[in-house]
């Protein structure tokens, strides 16, 4: 599966595939002509594919933390609407927020998730340009938050559980989403939601950027695709308020101290849960993250159902209560230890 689109550190890997590639189209077109595939070309297939695969493994169980921030980002990575068709069945998008308008890089829905029926809230980047600038990129204004509560708190109404998927570099900073109230929006996305009588979970899919990503965040049960990230602010911004400049050193500076990992937000109990992502990535084999996915939600919502919906505030009330958690430890006490 040679792409066009070329990781840094994917050069190895990218051109086994284009062998692969090469190989493959000489089977089909023996095959097409009434021949059976040479032997050797069998072999020299198994070969690399073996070869592929240990080179992905090796390159991926090594990524630095800005090298996760770019897997995040690739273009085929699988989006909100491509989990749709690969997870959920049924699916019934609502729209607008009945105060201002639609907008499309919120999308929002009822559907099911093998036999639960539940909502489905997420970002949405867009593929192709237009829809990409359609999208703003899958950075949602005022009017997609205060949509996706309104429907949240239309599920809450039929006792449907939430799922949200999280995939956006931040909340749109534009004047127009800032004359129409986004930190409000967001603001008043987070008390609702930690008070609403119905199982939530959220995965980030992709990027968790700042407010824009906490804005459909709060949850009962919160995991992230393994190549994701989750973080206060995107590495570039983090560079430019620090270093004045965004370039490609400092990018990786900031990428590292901001812990924006999958790891680092389990490491730090912001986070569940790591979802495990196909060898090479989500875009790699997007069928193959889905059903990773689909296992979870499925389990973390069988599991929220053994709670009455009264006691879920509180539940979800704690879980953020713990975050940050340290210990103080007095000064002779760690000159002792020490």
């Amino acid at each position: 599966m040679a792409t066009t689109y070329q990781l840094p550190f994917e050069k190895s890997v990218v051109e086994i595939e284009a062998q692969l590639e090469r190989l493959g189209a000489d089977v089909l077109r023996a095959e097409g002509d009434g021949e059976p595939p040479k032997k050797e070309q069998t072999a020299e297939i198994k070969k690399l594919e073996r070869e592929r695969k240990r080179v992905l493994k090796r390159a991926y169980g090594e990524l630095s933390p800005w090298d996760t921030v770019r897997v995040a980002r690739h273009p085929k990575r699988p989006q909100m609407r491509d989990y749709i068709d690969l997870i959920f069945k049924d699916f019934c998008e609502l729209h607008g927020d009945r105060r201002f308008g639609e907008d499309p890089a919120l999308v929002t829905g009822f559907a099911r998730l093998g036999s639960i029926k539940c909502l489905v809230v997420g970002h949405h980047k867009g593929r192709t340009t237009e829809e990409k600038l359609a999208c703003h990129f899958g950075c949602a204004h005022p009017e997609g938050y205060r949509k996706a509560l309104a429907k949240m708190k239309l599920a809450e109404k039929f006792g449907l559980p939430i799922v949200t998927l999280v995939d956006t570099p931040g909340a749109y900073p534009g004047m127009g989403a800032e004359q129409r109230g986004q930190a409000e929006a967001i603001a008043v996305n987070l008390r609702e939601m930690s008070r609403l009588k119905t199982p939530i979970v959220s995965v980030i899919i992709g990027e968790g950027g700042s407010g824009g990503a906490l804005g459909i965040a709060v949850a009962d049960r919160v995991a992230m695709l393994e190549h994701a990230w989750y973080s206060v602010i995107s590495p570039e911004g983090c560079a430019a308020i620090l270093w004045k400049t965004a370039n490609e050193e400092n990018n990786q500076a900031a990428a590292v101290a901001l812990s924006l990992t999958a790891k680092d937000n389990l490491r730090l109990k912001i986070v569940d849960a790591i979802i495990a992502e196909p060898v090479g990535g989500a875009h790699r084999d997007a069928a193959g993250a889905a059903e990773g996915l689909r296992k979870w939600l499925t389990e973390r919502l069988r599991e929220l159902k053994r709670f009455k919906p009264e006691n879920l505030p509180r539940r979800r009330y704690e879980r953020f209560r713990r975050l940050g958690e340290f210990e103080e430890v007095a000064a002779a006490e760690a000159s002792d230890g020490g």
